[in-house]
């Protein structure tokens, strides 16, 4: 299971930050966010609305429950609307192993589903992650990063000035200026020697050496030469990297199967994956003496790179398909969902 980071920007700076953010994939509740008149609410596969807009700020649900906000506090609700935990904090994230990590006078802490803090507010609140499969979740002391489990007690001490998500049992960390990968004992696995690296996923995993990225295994071999300029994890058996400004796929030789031809690429999900066709600019005065990104033209594509649906608008940013359903945002800030016909389920709005 995937958890969501909640940090300050430029402070944790998740693998994912090197792309536009794709939405959905962890989404599971059958209800979607929507965004009308500046208000927050929920509606159903259909398009209906089951959870009419009224929260200043909501996230999806996890566990049956979701975190709001209401004024300048968060708390949560449950898939009627109804307010389970009052609002009272300054920030509430998703529940993971019957646990949120919220924040309340500056400190983080955890809490349960009645809104009791299990675990007491005590850890700054420069980035916390809620508990993943490992049994483990991310708090920051003293400016450094470490991980407790679900009673408080410090399991890795907070040694790490930036960490990455744990995956497949290893976590890339850094001190100074080399990244490494330990284990949930906080044992060295894989040694210092990488500029920058990424979680593994199907056994390998992105790592930087000396500007350019290649891929990893679970010994610290590589077994792709660093080439690329940019590169993501692998998933059902591509990895989407990047050279002289296009992107495209390699499969696990590293051959490039999906030509170097994209603005910008994301991970498969189900078959599919989001790439950006084109980013668009446009000159902001009639002199040209600027210009601004206004949006991006996307499609998703098979694994054979094949388009199977091009998206009919200027769009900032996409998700993955979640029970048939898929996020697209706009600069101006309108929020619609699509089917996988391209229709609209949800029109934008805001």
């Amino acid at each position: 299971m995937k958890v969501k980071i909640t940090a300050l920007p430029l402070v944790y700076l998740t693998f994912s930050a090197l792309l536009l953010t794709s939405y959905g994939q962890n989404n599971t509740s059958g209800l979607y966010l929507v965004r009308q008149n500046g208000k927050w609410g929920y509606i159903d596969k259909a398009g209906n609305l089951v959870i009419k807009p009224q929260f200043d700020n909501a996230e999806d649900f996890a566990e049956g429950l979701a975190a709001i906000r209401l004024g300048r506090k968060s708390g949560y609700i449950d898939k009627t609307g109804k307010i389970i935990i009052r609002p009272m904090f300054d920030v509430a994230s998703e529940f993971s192993k019957g646990m949120a990590g919220v924040v309340i006078n500056g400190r983080v802490g955890f809490i349960n589903k009645i809104g009791k803090f299990v675990i007491r507010p005590q850890f700054e609140w420069r980035g916390f992650s809620g508990f993943g499969d490992e049994g483990l979740a991310m708090i920051s002391i003293s400016g450094k990063y470490g991980y407790i489990d679900t009673t408080g007690r410090i399991i890795i001490k907070p040694l790490y000035s930036m960490t990455r998500s744990w995956s497949e049992e290893l976590l890339p960390v850094v001190i100074g200026d080399k990244w490494f990968y330990i284990n949930r004992a906080g044992e060295i696995a894989i040694k210092p020697a990488f500029d920058d690296a990424g979680p593994f996923s199907e056994g390998l995993a992105a790592a930087e050496i000396g500007s350019k990225w290649g891929y990893i295994d679970k010994a610290g071999d590589i077994i792709i030469s660093p080439q690329f300029n940019r590169a993501l994890g692998f998933s059902e058996g591509l990895a989407a990297v990047e050279l002289g400004g296009k992107w495209g796929y390699i499969n696990r030789q590293g051959k490039i199967v999906i030509d170097l031809q994209f603005d910008n690429a994301w991970d498969f999900i189900n078959g599919l994956a989001p790439v950006v066709l084109e980013a668009v600019h446009q000159y902001v005065d009639p002199e040209r003496t600027g210009i601004v990104h206004v949006g991006n033209r996307w499609a998703y594509i098979d694994k054979t790179g094949k388009e199977i649906l091009k998206v009919d608008a200027l769009i900032d940013r996409v998700g993955d398909f979640n029970n048939g359903l898929a996020r697209v945002e706009f600069k101006d800030k309108r929020i619609g969902y699509i089917d996988k016909s391209g229709k609209y389920i949800w029109e934008p709005t805001r």
